[in-house]
């Protein structure tokens, strides 16, 4: 009896160690365990995924799929040497609380299209993202991708600046590209080599279909009516009658010089890569950190007429409504179309 078992037990061992060898060289064959292209510890929370939501604007509910494809860009997927115009920018450019045709993106595309303009744009915002993150794109994401060659990279960029530049927390600009926890970065790293998790991972995504009982569900026509930090937008002009100038461009010097040498970087980086870079700075109701953002703002645009930078002073051309925001940064569906139609006449010259 102990000799049969013996036996079966080493059947079993012989068979382990075989499925363990194959298992082994067809990872090794097949996975991307040595290739340049490959995310490796990064992106790990942006990539393949499908969220389910219900969100409700003017009385209107929106049912829709948030998607991040395998390349971490919002919507499907796509050949990357087909991507010739990004836009980057944190949570106000990736707009993930509303349908991809709401978004900014999403309509100027739309605005593109009436034109019968052969290119299409692709979002490539990051939830949390600074100037100090889209930097740290072009080191673990942009050359991670093959065949990606952009032709214009646009940076929609100035509140997450004002909010976090000051901060020493590089997971908070970054949109935590990288996981900061170390075992977790470790669990990444292999996950996204592995062969086999990758193919589970990418038809899971792919035929997922969340119960329609489990969409999240945002009602923003509540939350703009109860909210209690009822917010105002000053506009260009009565700016410089509510601000002095000269007052905060002084008390703010450090951060704008970090800021501007961040989009000298991302200029030459852009440039570097083969794309032209174009900046828009942002609006934003009245907050805490208003002052500041005007400050980078109005010191981004002295900058890129110093520098011959492309640049589109939205903050200048927008006419504004109170009702272009739900929370004073991220705008409703009726502020996305303003800003997308201030906007595209100045960028679609650039795009030509």
């Amino acid at each position: 009896m102990d000799s049969k078992v013996n036996n079966i037990l080493r059947l079993i061992s012989i068979n382990l160690i075989f499925f363990f060898i194959f298992f082994t060289l067809i990872e090794i064959t097949f996975g991307h365990w040595f290739e340049k292209y490959n995310f490796g510890p990064y992106l790990r929370e942006h990539r393949l995924k499908k969220i389910s939501y219900q969100v409700t604007f003017d009385n209107i509910k929106y049912n829709y799929d948030y998607i991040k494809n395998s390349h971490a860009f919002r919507g499907q997927e796509i050949d990357p040497k087909n991507i010739e115009i990004i836009m980057v920018g944190g949570s106000t450019t990736d707009e993930r609380y509303k349908p991809e045709e709401l978004s900014i993106v999403g309509i100027l595309n739309e605005k593109l299209n009436e034109q019968n303009f052969s290119r299409r744009m692709i979002n490539a915002g990051i939830e949390g993202q600074s100037t100090r993150g889209h930097i740290a794109n072009f080191n673990y994401w942009f050359n991670k991708i093959e065949n990606f060659k952009p032709e214009f990279i646009i940076y929609y960029v100035g509140i997450n600046d004002a909010y976090l530049l000051d901060s020493d927390n590089s997971n908070l600009q970054d949109g935590w590209i990288k996981n900061p926890n170390k075992f977790e970065s470790f669990l990444d790293n292999i996950k996204s080599r592995s062969i086999f998790y990758n193919l589970i991972r990418k038809t899971k995504h792919k035929y997922y279909v969340r119960d329609e009982s489990k969409r999240l569900i945002y009602d923003y026509d509540y939350y703009m009516k109860n909210n209690k930090e009822k917010k105002i937008y000053v506009n260009y002009d009565e700016k410089f009658e509510v601000y002095n100038l000269d007052r905060i461009l002084k008390s703010n010097n450090k951060i704008i010089e970090k800021y501007l040498k961040n989009i000298d970087q991302l200029h030459f980086l852009t440039k570097s890569l083969g794309a032209e870079p174009i900046f828009i700075n942002q609006p934003a109701q009245q907050d805490h950190f208003s002052e500041k953002l005007f400050a980078l703002n109005y010191s981004l645009i002295h900058h890129c007429e110093k520098k011959i930078y492309n640049c589109i002073d939205l903050v200048k051309e927008l006419k504004v409504t109170n009702d272009f925001w739900w929370d004073g940064v991220h705008t409703t569906p009726k502020g996305s179309r303003a800003i997308a139609s201030a906007i595209f006449p100045k960028l679609v010259n650039y795009l030509n």
